[in-house]
């Protein structure tokens, strides 16, 4: 229920008491909706402050705009190492740089008397939600890596639902408190546009860059000469700002021509003919193994004995791994009498598979857990985390023409001819004949 109302209500209700709350501010109190600067009363500490956080904020700001617009394109980034590492270097330095310019603009507006007699309730409030924001954001970076990587299959696809009105939750109920509560402080932000100063990211002052520059005159004649460094100082802004604009688009014309260039960048070059035929080469492969796969899954379901080892080849120490009729990893053991033993080589704790290795107490690890199991009989040692013993699995010894010598039952009973000088040429097998017979 409380998910429902943070990320489903509480996100329409910001968007449109941001929309309905702007417009009438707007055609009601229209002088009101500019940023109120408060330069003329304290202009260095605004300098320092508000010049980082306008820095990082936009770079922050587009990023996560192309995230949650072009996902796809976004994803297709991320997953170059070299770029992830990057965007996360640089979005985290843009939010530090966001963090040092608002502690200079908090301590300004709390530390100067007079921009003091200017401030209100809610510049407040904005300023602790923008700081908590940040500091929100800083350490989901640090916490939960690597985030413009997921935040196209979790956040991107959620907010998505929210636009075209189909909201879905599944997407980001899994994720950290602390980027859900990044998220909700956003929704708050947006929802305290209208009533703070916030506003003012809708009154872009463009006409600044085209307005001739203003000449305050002055009667004092110290007031005068600063006047004029200010006007000079504000026409080498202007001029700045139309330059950087000229050489921006310039690079914008230049990119045109090298489109084909970023998208091989991104989405990778043609392959070359040799690159074709190491890929085609290694899906070849790939099949074969499949194809040996589903051939030895078939023997195993068509067959009711299968070759484990000559018994000459069966060791007391070491034991021979092979693959039993239920496709799981089985090992095999010379005993002390030279007859085989035979038992399952997965875990009966958690499935893990047992070593081969027998120690000198005659038994074998499984690693995972610390569970030893006696070779003779398969049982767990007191204590360990596996509670029931190895299965024992059903044998037959045949000799080189298919004859069987001598057998194994799973209840343990042995029949056949079991002397050494009778069975040492002979082979082992699993044989399925045997399999639960008493």
């Amino acid at each position: 229920m409380m998910d429902t109302f943070l990320f489903i209500a509480l996100p329409y209700v910001a968007f449109v008491i941001c929309v309905i709350g702007t417009i009438i501010r707007i055609k009601k109190w229209p002088v009101s909706y500019s940023a109120l600067s408060s330069q003329f009363l304290e202009p260095k500490a605004l300098m320092w402050g508000s010049v980082p956080w306008h820095i990082g904020i936009v770079v922050i700001t587009v990023g996560h705009l192309l995230a949650f617009c072009f996902p796809g394109l976004w994803q297709s980034m991320m997953g170059k190492a070299e770029i992830l590492l990057a965007t996360e270097t640089i979005g985290f330095a843009a939010g530090v740089v966001c963090l040092a310019g608002l502690i200079v603009l908090i301590l300004r507006r709390i530390g100067s008397s007079k921009v003091q007699a200017v401030t209100s309730t809610m510049d407040l409030i904005i300023l602790g939600l923008l700081l908590a924001q940040v500091l929100l954001g800083l350490a989901v970076a640090l916490h939960y890596k690597y985030g413009a990587a997921w935040v196209s299959g979790t956040a991107s696809p959620y907010l998505f639902s929210l636009f075209t009105l189909q909201p879905n939750l599944q997407f980001i109920q899994d994720l950290p408190v602390a980027v859900k509560a990044h998220m909700v402080l956003a929704y708050l932000l947006i929802l305290l546009i209208p009533f703070s100063r916030l506003i003012h990211m809708f009154a872009v002052p463009l006409q600044y860059v085209f307005r001739p520059a203003q000449n305050v005159v002055w009667n004092n004649p110290r007031h005068s000469e600063a006047s004029e460094a200010n006007y000079q100082q504000e026409e080498a802004r202007r001029e700045f700002i139309k330059g950087a604009a000229g050489i921006t688009l310039g690079c914008g014309v230049l990119a045109i021509g090298t489109v084909d260039k970023v998208y091989n960048f991104f989405f990778g070059p043609r392959l070359s003919a040799k690159e074709e035929e190491e890929i085609m080469s290694t899906r070849l492969k790939r099949l074969q193994m499949t194809a040996n796969q589903r051939k030895l899954e078939l023997e195993r379901q068509t067959s009711n004995f299968i070759l484990v080892s000559a018994l000459s080849d069966l060791k007391a120490n070491e034991g021979k791994y092979f693959i039993d009729f239920n496709m799981n990893t089985a090992m095999a053991f010379a005993g002390e009498d030279g007859l085989p033993i035979l038992m399952s080589a997965k875990c009966t704790h958690l499935g893990c598979t047992v070593s081969n290795q027998v120690d000198e107490k005659g038994q074998v690890l499984c690693p995972c857990h610390v569970s030893f199991f006696d070779v003779k009989t398969g049982k767990p040692n007191a204590g360990a985390p596996a509670k029931n013993p190895l299965p024992m699995l059903p044998w037959a010894i045949m000799d080189k023409r298919g004859k069987v010598i001598a057998e194994r039952a799973a209840s343990g009973q042995i029949t056949g001819d079991t002397a050494l000088s009778s069975i040492k040429e002979c082979n082992v097998y699993i044989t399925r004949d045997l399999e639960g017979k008493a």
